[in-house]
């Protein structure tokens, strides 16, 4: 599809579901039938974007205090509070960002955000085409990969079937960047209940992918790569602020977790 190519409206995307999710007006009404099947009848179920969200924000932050100041993230999704240019920004104000996403709104609302900011770029693409991806014009000016990148994988891996091999497009991003580079990774994870399978029928029905997967198949996707403390565990876990509201009201044990909480989990691993 082309940038002047009109919009499908009658086909809910996933980038527009999740910003419906998350409170945003970037979307159909096709997408917010889709999202109110996750409010209405899976009641607890947004917890899983706010977590993943949540767990994002304190990555790159984390990632950028670490002196890395370059940043690409596959499948961004929507604008929307604290993206990761101003996440990163704010704590390396030289931090460049590139982002990737197949979905033109997508591509349109970013560069109207971005047509300012000559450090951060959208391209509209085919996730799994990384070649396409590193050879763009737009990563060749921002990505310098003889210095550490950052490559982000947050809550897209989980809507490519195993058919699809994402841990192929893990591993090919994780051979460009060099030693010391981070990536992160969220991932809906498996839990024996009716609620993640409600949850995942309910995605492989409207687009004809979502695969939750086991702990041992997310930390697979990591392959030859070093986790970094805690390792993979549930979003709400992973190095919580001190004042974050959830853990106070919960705790900091995986048990006191609602099943939404603990249906999405990340880690951040770097390459040795």
């Amino acid at each position: 599809m082309t940038d002047h190519e009109p919009v499908d409206q009658s086909k809910p995307s996933i980038a527009r579901v999740y910003d419906y999710l998350l409170g945003g007006k970037d979307n159909y009404a096709a997408d917010r039938e889709v999202g109110d099947y996750f409010i209405n009848d899976l009641p607890g179920s947004v917890d899983i974007a706010f977590a993943n969200r949540n767990a994002l924000v304190r990555a790159v932050r984390e990632i950028a205090e670490t002196g890395v100041r370059q940043f690409i993230d596959i499948g961004s999704g929507l604008p929307t509070a604290q993206n990761v240019h101003q996440v990163a920004q704010r704590h390396r104000p030289d931090a460049h960002v590139v982002y990737v996403d197949s979905d033109p709104i997508v591509l349109a609302h970013s560069r109207a955000l971005l047509q300012t900011d000559r450090n951060t770029t959208v391209i509209q693409s085919e996730l799994r085409d990384g070649e396409a991806i590193r050879s763009n014009p737009e990563t060749e000016r921002l990505i310098d990969f003889t210095e550490p990148v950052a490559v982000i994988f947050s809550a897209v891996l989980h809507h490519l079937n195993d058919d699809e091999k994402p841990g192929e497009l893990v591993r090919y991003w994780s051979e460009q960047i060099p030693p010391g580079s981070p990536v992160y990774i969220s991932h809906f994870r498996s839990g024996a209940n009716e609620q993640t399978r409600a949850a995942e029928s309910k995605l492989q029905s409207t687009f004809g992918r979502g695969r939750w997967r086991t702990d041992e198949e997310i930390l697979d996707l990591f392959d030859n790569l070093e986790l970094q403390p805690p390792g993979l565990v549930p979003c709400p876990l992973w190095r919580p602020d001190p004042t974050d509201d959830t853990i106070r009201r919960i705790g900091a044990t995986e048990h006191h977790l609602t099943v939404w909480e603990q249906l999405i989990a990340c880690a951040l691993a770097r390459k040795p």
